[in-house]
């Protein structure tokens, strides 16, 4: 480990628990019991680049807290990720109910206590927090720092089980552990830093399993898909079809075998997220039908400035389906530098060019693991595309967009580690041939 990246992150850490004191130092007490836990998991499962890892998580840690402290002092939340406060305030509510300090019958109560309501886990997670520690936006936030920063790592030992490449796995934790937005999104009191981590603990898994079978595996898969279902249902029907496929799809033995199960799979995956089987009847109505995606995609393409094809209807089956390119063009490349029109899409600039630089490599990357690593790659492969059409159709809106679209990135940044490695390598052929070719004339 880099003994300098240590002193740092005890640094940071005593500025946190200095300048908002108590909850500060609760703060820091919550980062250093993760982050030692994480350390550890990393030393035990680790086989090779161990102290890479640790000094790749240590880094993570520091920006998150850093970014996460800057807006909790600036008091940013707003301006950042609203969202922050209404999970502040449903935790906030629900340990006054388990405590009997509120009302169960108004309707905040009601809505911080419902298991019905799309996110309903994360009420609850900020509400064993404050149990446990005490009620502070700055402690919930603390430890989504840390879970974001220990996706770096966990996506090492996903890429490493699909591709057994050291240069592959450690290109794409560094690209997690500090892309912007990875940052920004898992800084805060948000699900979607939550979200990504257990996605990438569930394809983990399911490349575990299909290699060796694990009662450990198994359970913390159970556990993370049932993360998943409460932070955002309808994730939990693709993911369902991506364990399930990749065990099926698995089973063919030529390539046109898996490519024909595969392409059934993945319409499987979109008629499960549409129809929400494993719901309710009541979240069937509310959610699983496009009249409901069209109200609420007019509504995100209408209520702010940077919402985008206003006029499409996604209310039919055929009106979703030519809704996808435009979609997914948005989805994939917005926000774009000539339809800037307010200072958070500014400030996001550097970022998109720097995302637009890395899809070249995406794209050979993503050739190369069709070609010679298709049945590793099946369930990522499954639940990125199906999420990527979902979310070609759902979004109307830039800013949801732009942070949806993590969770789609963070398997595409595998994909632009075997490009980036494919690069090198080849640039490294080259450099053998010159130098041999000199060691030739000198001969």
């Amino acid at each position: 480990m880099d003994r300098r990246l240590i002193i740092l992150t005890v640094l940071v850490m005593l500025v946190v628990a200095l300048v908002s004191f108590p909850n500060g130092a609760i703060s820091v007490l919550l980062i250093a019991v993760f982050s030692f836990l994480t350390i550890f998991l990393i030393r035990r499962f680790a086989e090779d680049d161990k102290d890479i890892l640790v000094n790749v998580f240590l880094m993570a840690l520091v920006v998150r807290i850093c970014f996460g402290l800057f807006i909790f002092l600036s008091d940013s939340q707003s301006f950042f990720g609203g969202d922050a406060e209404t999970y502040n305030s449903l935790g906030q509510r629900l340990v006054d109910l388990w405590f009997h300090n509120a009302d169960p019958s108004d309707w905040w109560s009601r809505r911080a206590a419902s298991t019905s309501d799309a996110g309903w886990g994360m009420s609850y997670l900020v509400g064993t927090i404050y149990t446990i520690t005490g009620s502070s936006i700055l402690i919930a936030q603390s430890f989504c720092a840390v879970v974001g920063a220990a996706t770096a790592p966990m996506v090492y030992f996903c890429a490493q089980k699909v591709f057994n490449n050291n240069r592959v796995s450690k290109v794409t934790a560094i690209s997690i552990a500090l892309f912007p937005s990875f940052i920004v999104w898992s800084s805060q009191l948000m699900k979607d830093g939550l979200i990504i981590f257990l996605l990438v603990v569930v394809m983990t898994m399911v490349l575990q399993l299909q290699k060796k079978f694990s009662l450990l595996a198994v359970s913390i898969l159970i556990f993370s898909m049932f993360g998943i279902l409460s932070l955002r249902f309808y994730i939990f029907y693709m993911v369902a079809v991506a364990v399930a496929g990749s065990f099926v799809v698995g089973l063919g033995q030529s390539g046109s075998s898996i490519f024909r199960r595969l392409a059934a799979v993945i319409l499987l995956g979109l008629g499960l997220t549409y129809f929400g089987v494993l719901r309710d009847t009541t979240q069937i109505e509310r959610y699983a039908n496009l009249e409901m995606v069209q109200r609420s995609r007019q509504d995100l393409a209408g209520s702010a400035e940077s919402g985008f094809a206003e006029d499409v209807d996604v209310s039919t089956t055929e009106g979703a389906i030519t809704t996808i390119p435009v979609g997914f063009l948005y989805l994939m490349l917005a926000p774009f530098p000539w339809q800037v029109t307010n200072i958070r899409q500014a400030i996001t600039l550097p970022e998109i060019l720097l995302w637009w630089a890395i899809i070249p490599l995406i794209i050979s990357g993503s050739w190369y693991t069709i070609r010679h690593r298709l049945r590793e790659a099946i369930p990522i492969i499954i639940f990125t595309v199906t999420l990527t059409l979902v979310y070609s159709v759902f979004q109307g809106n830039v800013g949801t967009a732009y942070r949806q679209r993590t969770q789609i990135q963070v398997f595409l940044f595998m994909f632009a580690g075997v490009g980036w490695t494919l690069m090198q390598e080849k640039k490294e052929n080259k450099q053998l041939i010159r130098q041999a070719a000199r060691d030739r004339k000198i001969k």
